[in-house]
Order: C-alpha cells, then sequence, then structure tokens
C-alpha cells in the first residue's frame, strides 16, 4: 500500500502524536526534525482538515504524496470500524500546512521516488535540495540505505527525479551524498569542470529528456571550490597572457582546459588587474556556472520553453568541499536575455565542430545580447571559418527576418574587425564563412592606412571600443594589384616623383614597403617576388601603424584585452595563413603618438614621432 505524510510545524505535534497512536488503526513513526516537526506514516490514507478539527481517513482514501501542493480537502472521514469521523478538536492540534515543503520543512518519502509520484514545482524542489545539503552538512543524513522493495518499485514504476544536476566528476563532490538523495531523487550528469565545453550534444540532450518527459522541474549547476579543471584552465590562459606560447591541443585534457578559456578570460575582466592566479581561478569557478546555465538557454528550444512557462528553473550552486556546504547562486542574471535566443541545439549537433564553434548568437546572429568572445577564441573562430570556406563545406546559411530585427533591437557586437583589400577576389565574409553581425570590416586598395588613416585609426577605435571587438586581423592577398603596382613604380628607373592622380599619389607612398621587401631579399630577385614579399611586409607595416598612431589600440593591446594580428589570403587555394603579430609590436607599444599624421595636422597638432620627438626610429 502506498503511504503519506503531514507535517506539522508547532512543539506541540507531539502530543498531537500520542492522541493519534492510542488509536489502533494507525502506524505512526515519529521522527525527529527541526523546530520540532514530527512525520507521520499511514499505511493507508492521510490526514484532512475538518471545519472542526483534524479527520482521520478510513484506509481506503487515495492516498498523497510527497510532492504534492493541492491543499488539504475539508471533508469529514469516518474512521475505520466507526460509524462518526474521528475528529481531532483544533486547539489540539497545530495547523497543517498544504505544501509539503511549506516554511523551508521538506518530508521525505518513506520509500523511494518512482513515475507514481507527481513532481513538485521548482520552488519546493530547491527546497528539498536545500534541506537535504543541510542534513548533510549537519550529519544527520536519511538517505543510509535502500532494500529490495525500493528497487524493484524503481524497476516497476521507472524514475520522477525531482532535479537534475551537472556537477563535477570530482571524487569530492558525490552529488546524491551532497543532497542526501535516495535512488530515483536526482537525474545527474557529470563531467570535469561542470561544462559544456566539448559535451554540449550529451548534456543539452539529456537534459531535456530529463525536463521533458521525466518531467523534473530544476535543473542545478553545481561548481565546487578548488576545482582542479578550472585552476588549470586558469594557469593556461595566464601563461598565455604573459607571452607563454600555447602548444597545440595534444589530447583531449588539453583541448577541455582551452575550451575553459574563455571563462578565465571573463573572470579575469571582472576582478582588479591586481587579482592574483588564485582569485581569478576562483571566481571563474563562479563564472563557469553562469556561463553553462547560460549554454543551456542559449542552445535548447526544449529548455527555453519549459522556463519560459514556470514548469522548470535553472539555478547555479558552488559546493564548499571543506564545509560541505552548498552556496545556491540563483538564476543566470542574463537569464531574460537568453531566453529570447532562436537556437534550436547546440553549435557541434548543427554541424560545426571542435575549434571550428560557430558563435552564432542567441538569435542566429550576433548581437550586443551575447557574450564578447576573447582574442583567442575568436582567432580561432576565423580559422575554423576559413577552413570550412577552403574545404567547401561553409556552414553560414540564410539570414531571415527575425535575424535582422535582432541585429536591429539588439545591436552589432562583431567577434573580429578586418582591415582587407577592395579586391572583388576577397569577399571578407565570404572567406571567414561568417553571418551578418560577426565582422565589422575595413577595405582600401592594398589594405594600408596611407592616405585613409584618420578613417581607418578612427574606424578601429569604435569597434573595439563601443563595439567591444577582441581581435583586429589585418589581411592581405596573393597577387595584390596594388602592391604590384607600387612595386613597378618604385622599381622603374624612369618613375615620375609627379602625382597626376589620386592612384599614383596611392602607389607611390606604398613605394617604401617595395623598398623595404627588396631589402630584404638577395639581390638579382624579381619584381614578382619583390612584389609578393611586399604584400607581407604591407601587412606589417599596417599593423605597425595601427600600434603606433593609436593610443586607444596600444593600450588595449598591452593590457591584453585585444590582440592585433596579420594574414594573407590565398586566391589560388582559398586559405588564409595566418601571421601572427608584429615582430616590432613590443618596441611600437612605446610610442606616444595619439594621432594619425593628417589628423594631427589638420588640427594643428602636429606629429613629433612616436617617443614626442624626432628619432631614427621613426619613418
Amino acid at each position: 500500500s502506498c503511504s503519506a505524510f503531514v507535517l506539522f510545524l508547532d512543539r506541540s505535534a507531539s502530543a498531537f502524536v500520542r492522541l493519534l497512536s492510542a488509536m489502533r488503526h494507525f502506524q505512526f513513526f515519529q521522527h525527529a526534525y527541526p523546530h520540532g516537526v514530527a512525520t507521520l506514516q499511514y499505511p493507508q490514507g492521510a490526514v484532512t482538515q475538518h471545519s472542526l478539527g483534524f479527520v482521520c481517513p478510513t484506509p481506503t482514501l487515495d492516498v498523497g504524496s510527497v510532492g504534492s501542493t493541492q491543499p488539504v480537502q475539508r471533508q469529514p472521514i469516518v474512521a475505520a470500524g466507526s460509524q462518526s469521523p474521528a475528529i481531532i478538536p483544533r486547539q489540539q492540534a497545530p495547523s497543517i500546512q498544504h505544501s509539503w515543503c511549506d516554511a523551508g520543512i521538506a518530508v521525505r518519502p518513506p520509500n523511494v521516488r518512482t513515475a507514481k509520484d507527481p513532481q513538485p514545482v521548482p520552488e519546493e524542489a530547491l527546497k528539498l535540495l536545500k534541506l537535504g545539503n543541510a542534513r548533510y552538512v549537519a550529519g544527520t543524513p536519511q538517505a543510509v540505505s535502500t532494500d529490495a522493495g525500493m528497487r524493484k518499485a524503481l524497476f516497476d514504476h521507472g524514475q520522477a527525479p525531482y532535479a537534475a544536476i551537472v556537477g563535477c566528476a570530482d571524487s569530492r563532490c558525490p552529488v546524491d551524498t551532497v543532497f542526501d538523495a535516495r535512488p530515483g531523487d536526482l537525474f545527474v550528469l557529470r563531467n570535469a569542470g561542470n561544462t559544456c565545453t566539448h559535451a554540449e550534444g550529451s548534456i543539452v540532450g539529456s537534459l531535456e529528456f530529463c525536463v521533458a518527459h521525466l518531467k523534473s522541474s530544476l535543473i542545478l549547476v553545481m561548481g565546487h571550490t578548488k576545482c582542479g579543471a578550472i585552476h588549470a584552465a586558469t594557469k593556461a590562459y595566464l601563461d598565455g597572457q604573459e607571452g607563454v606560447d600555447a602548444a597545440p591541443a595534444s589530447s583531449a585534457l588539453e583541448g577541455l582546459l582551452s575550451g575553459l578559456g574563455s571563462v578565465a578570460h571573463q573572470a579575469a575582466s571582472d576582478l582588479d588587474k591586481s587579482a592574483n592566479a588564485q582569485a581569478i581561478a576562483e571566481h571563474a569557478i563562479e563564472v563557469n556556472v553562469f556561463n553553462t546555465i547560460n549554454f543551456l538557454l542559449q542552445f535548447s528550444q526544449v529548455i527555453r520553453t519549459k522556463v519560459q512557462q514556470g514548469e522548470v528553473q535553472i539555478h547555479g550552486g558552488i559546493y564548499d568541499i571543506e564545509t560541505g556546504a552548498v552556496r545556491f547562486l540563483g538564476r543566470s542574471p542574463k537569464e531574460a536575455a537568453f531566453l529570447s535566443s532562436q537556437m534550436g541545439m547546440p553549435p557541434t549537433m548543427s554541424g560545426a565542430s571542435g575549434n571550428g564553434l560557430l558563435m552564432r548568437g542567441m538569435h542566429g546572429v550576433r548581437t550586443a545580447a551575447d557574450c564578447s568572445v576573447n582574442p583567442k577564441d575568436a582567432l580561432k573562430l576565423l580559422q575554423a571559418g576559413n577552413q570550412r570556406f577552403a574545404s567547401g563545406s561553409p556552414l553560414a546559411g540564410r539570414t531571415n527576418l527575425n535575424m535582422r530585427k535582432a541585429l536591429v533591437d539588439f545591436g552589432q557586437a562583431p567577434h573580429a574587425t578586418i582591415i582587407g583589400c577592395a579586391d572583388s577576389r576577397c569577399p571578407i565574409e565570404s572567406i571567414f564563412d561568417a553571418m551578418p553581425g560577426e565582422l565589422f570590416v575595413l577595405r582600401n586598395a592594398g589594405n594600408t592606412c596611407t592616405h585613409a588613416e584618420g578613417s581607418m585609426v578612427g574606424s578601429l577605435e569604435f569597434s573595439i571600443g563601443p563595439l567591444k571587438s577582441k581581435l583586429i586581423l589585418v589581411l592581405g592577398h596573393t597577387k595584390c594589384g596594388a602592391v604590384h603596382g607600387a612595386t613597378k613604380m618604385y622599381l622603374d628607373t624612369k618613375r615620375s616623383t609627379e602625382r597626376g592622380s589620386a592612384l599614383e599619389a596611392l602607389l607611390h607612398d606604398l613605394g617604401c614597403v617595395a623598398q623595404d621587401a627588396q631589402a630584404q631579399l638577395a639581390r638579382g630577385a624579381s619584381a614578382d617576388e619583390i612584389a609578393e614579399r611586399a604584400i607581407k611586409v604591407n601587412v606589417f607595416h599596417t599593423m605597425n601603424f595601427l600600434l603606433k598612431f593609436s593610443k586607444i589600440v596600444r593600450e588595449k593591446v598591452r593590457d591584453g584585452e585585444i590582440e592585433l594580428h596579420g594574414g594573407i589570403y590565398d586566391l589560388t587555394t582559398g586559405c588564409v595563413e595566418f601571421l601572427g603579430q608584429s615582430p616590432l609590436q613590443a618596441e611600437v607599444l612605446e610610442s606616444r603618438t595619439c594621432l594619425p599624421p593628417s589628423i594631427a595636422v589638420a588640427s594643428g597638432n602636429v606629429s613629433r614621432g612616436m617617443h614626442g620627438i624626432r628619432t631614427s626610429a621613426d619613418e
């Protein structure tokens, strides 16, 4: 037979228990709870409320169970073997709570939860977790044993966990034990770092099964103090910031830690610059919890719908491995924004994978409502996008009205800014398989700042300032007509210094690039060889110009907030050769110049050289 419990919240409950115990038709088992609460077990039936008091029902009454939120029915019921109701006067009994979890007290079922039991609402499921953890911390667990009857009930009736937990695989964090849970209570997913990184399809799909088919009403993402995965990811990130070159991932573990780098980056950005590695790592644990919550909301239509309808709540928590207590963090501060996402499934399940994870944004395109992408991840996105383009397997699909409306409503948040050539054979968005909203693109003949310095530098400062782009890529390309033309003009011994057109002026001023390229090659190099070398020289020349004449760019590069890289697009293969940072970056970062020359002259603020005075380091 089934069993039900009634909860009393008064120290006089013990007297009530003794009174009812005198009736031989029922068996009672009293347990000590906080605030003097007693739990009553009935083989059949439940206590109901009557206008005169509390009625003991007959054994044939349908039984309620833990998780029910229905109010106690007001009806007289005749006790077994009697012709009149067995009524307990109100003055002799405390109030009966209408919810199994009211006032912070939860009642544990006598057996195990199965699919025959109703599910608690999210608020009550959260209380069950909190109370279970409180018992664990106090050293008074109740889930100490199981028996054959419990296991048979789970086998016969199926599971109905009231909560799903995304936790860490750390052996010091046994999730079921931490919440004093019995078999059937919790649906548990665990991996190193309690993250969706490199496990997104498995985690999201499993949670959709839990909330849609098992009807669980609560998801808790739980990190823990001293998390080895987060501390290692933070160390790898900080080493990279200090100039320690990170080798490509050679194991799955290294790939996992690399994927958690964005969490460390965000944690470091949140804290004061004086924060040490330990402080950053501990903060990253909380950042990671909310990062996982946001990922679930962003990439699961099933979960979003359940949350929007109030059927499911997603909370965060951090387990302290020293005290045993869980600090409950509540919902994500960005929940409302991510609930407007239109993404139906994780990126790897829709075609992107590995470092090619394509962050399309919660609306199908990147907008200002999406999280920023750190420089290294932005570079990976460009590299992965170019690989897809070159292999003929692009993912960038069509845009629709909702995507365009999202870009209007939320604004842009490009993860990278590209300075490219105007050449029609070099469509930047296509080369990097990018959707609208992902790239901030500047183009002119020769991908140069020559005669466009004010426009280029000012535009870049806008992209890395208000738009918060984290990566600048200066992209040249093979067979560049502008650079070949400038090289030819430079090599032409009969060239004239007269500039009869804007084009001639542009090519003439690119002559210094050809000159530097010729100096790098062996004597007798052909014009084509010099021109192809000049394409690379020109890329670095433009990068150095940006650093030299923009204080904003210099400061953000110096602080590690953004990175400035170069690249060359091969017209034949479709592949981009990524050149990295300028060899002269450290030297040019010492510049004190704040404005490009043309703007300085126009404003009467003529440049005195990168150090405030002219030296041989100046052009």
